[in-house]
């Protein structure tokens, strides 16, 4: 009897759990058993295995072959077990060492050729086995970069079977022949999902790079949308514009991830391992260093936008706009189940998504944009336009937006219409994203410095007891904001809202605290009335 193991990930979400794949090996008629919870990926891996040994050189044993997938009570799903099941099999029938497998964790899809195909989700699922105390992983060869993002783990990235029986055999290692370049790599096919290229709204950004990339200058007048454009960047606040078509609403919204800041190394990985997982990580780019950007279509569903599908649960555009921007076009168009949806990430950071399969609990820190329509129609706040909704169609219209909803809003902007003045440039370009991008890191870095020691970065995420109790405002600033509140203007939580607001207005100006002006100039953006408050793009 022969017996052998090593180690591979299930993921859940975009969390993993180290799977320990034994295999067994025993007297008896020629059968092949995988046991452990395993789907309809997995069981034919039992096909792909054994060809892939066999094609590779090695002795298929002719015994009875149990392999089996611990812990069993969680479902494994995939074809990245793949690796660890032929090297397990090979172990148990001592082609290889048991002990040199033992403590490795592998990760790939095999051909039925032997050739070690990537999938996706390779870093959660190597941040998970670091995380368990493993220090040595087997990868496929086009996702050793993505695995090797995490420290002091030792990858070894692999283009074949062969070449890894020869590597744990002290075995010359034999050469592969590479793919051809003239073509697309088939290879890589594991690592995306059908569709989710650029046309998905997943980047406003061209495939082209910097030189196409959508700019702050290119946006026609609109001082006052720009200046609350800068202050949801600089403290992570939620953004709702509102006016009629033509206005600019969706150009101002694909160039917010201009200005933010670079993402950390922390960020980084978090935004990475989810788009892993999801299958849009690009080729060739192993780390995402800038800000995600969702859009969906209003026409998604509500498990499209929180994260859903058969079996576990999968990212949503929510997961998928982690730590960047969730812009929502149309946004009275979207369904009420899917906006209201969005209440608890909005709080929380992060979204809980519950179905028979399990639980996932997935990342969801995102900087929300709500585009809208004043009516049906979209000419109801245009003087002349001719708009002929009726007054209950526009009520109808703009509940669509929920109270609740627009709470967890903390600027809400009226677009104008662009004069022909500002359209044909006669009133100067605006500032571009570069100048803005230096204001918004500079009032990032005040607050990250103010918070330093707490689990908070950015304004938008300190609770409303810190406001009230540590960060304290200058004396007497807050009785606009106490007036609006006792005449039923703003909520606790809205008060909440405005401190956070006037906080990111005081580090926009280098101020060391909000005074009363700032607290005006996030009730003015809050509610929309203005206050008496100059409010320029660029004011310091």
């Amino acid at each position: 009897m022969g017996f052998a193991r090593a180690c591979s990930v299930a993921l859940v979400g975009v969390e993993g759990v180290v799977v320990e794949v034994q295999a067994d090996l025993e007297p008896g008629v020629a059968a092949f058993t995988l046991v452990g919870l395993p789907d309809k990926s997995l069981v034919e891996s039992r096909d792909r295995v054994r060809a892939a040994v066999v094609n590779s050189g090695a002795e298929w044993p002719q015994k009875k072959l149990t392999v089996g997938l611990s812990p069993a009570s969680v479902p494994k799903s995939g074809s990245g077990f793949d690796l660890a099941v032929a090297c397990a099999v090979l172990g148990a029938a001592e082609r290889i060492d048991p002990a040199a497998i033992a403590d490795v964790v592998m990760i790939g899809e095999l051909g039925l050729d032997g050739r070690v195909r990537p999938v996706r989700g390779v870093l959660p699922a190597v941040l998970a086995a670091a995380e368990a105390g493993y220090r040595h992983v087997v990868v496929p060869e086009q996702t050793a970069g993505e695995a090797a993002l995490v420290p002091g783990v030792s990858v070894l990235g692999v283009r074949s079977l062969r070449q890894l029986i020869a590597v744990l055999g002290d075995e010359p290692v034999p050469d592969e022949p590479a793919a051809d370049r003239g073509r697309p790599d088939t290879m890589l096919a594991g690592l995306m999902v059908p569709g989710a290229g650029l046309g998905t709204g997943l980047a406003p950004l061209s495939a082209d790079g910097a030189a196409h990339r959508p700019d702050l200058s290119d946006v026609a007048g609109q001082g006052r949308a720009r200046k609350a454009l800068e202050v949801a960047a600089a403290g992570g606040h939620h953004l709702l514009l509102s006016g009629p078509p033509g206005a600019g609403k969706t150009m101002l919204a694909e160039r917010l991830t201009a200005i933010l800041p670079p993402l950390s190394r922390q960020e980084s990985l978090e935004v990475t391992a989810v788009h892993s997982v999801a299958g849009i990580l690009p080729p060739g780019e192993p780390l995402i260093s800038r800000a995600p950007y969702c859009a969906p279509h209003h026409s998604a569903t509500m498990q499209s936008l929180v994260g859903g599908g058969n079996g576990l649960p999968r990212p949503g555009a929510v997961s998928l706009a982690h730590r960047g921007v969730l812009f929502l076009d149309e946004a009275p168009e979207f369904s009420g189940r899917a906006l209201d949806a969005l209440r608890q990430p909005l709080e929380s950071g992060h979204v809980v998504v519950a179905r028979a399969a399990g639980v996932v609990r997935l990342p969801a820190r995102f900087l929300m944009v709500l585009a809208a329509n004043p009516c049906p129609c979209g000419r109801h706040t245009l003087a002349g336009a001719g708009c002929e909704c009726p007054p209950s169609a526009v009520r109808r219209y703009q509940a669509r937006l929920s109270g609740p909803l627009l709470d967890r809003v903390d600027l809400r902007v009226e677009v104008e219409p662009v004069g022909r003045a500002d359209l044909m440039g006669q009133g100067g370009r605006g500032e571009s994203s570069a100048e803005v991008a230096v204001r918004v890191r500079e009032a990032r870095d005040r607050a990250a410095e103010r918070l330093a020691g707490t689990p908070w970065t950015t304004n938008s995420e300190v609770p409303g007891h810190e406001l009230r109790t540590r960060l304290v405002a200058a004396p007497g600033a807050l009785m606009a904001a106490e007036r609006d509140m006792e005449r039923g203007v703003l909520t606790a939580r809205g008060l909440d809202r405005v401190l956070r607001v006037a906080w990111t207005v005081a580090d926009l100006r280098a101020a060391d605290r909000p005074d009363a002006s700032d607290v005006a100039t996030a009730l003015e953006l809050r509610t929309g009335i203005q206050r008496g408050v100059p409010l320029r793009a660029g004011a310091r």
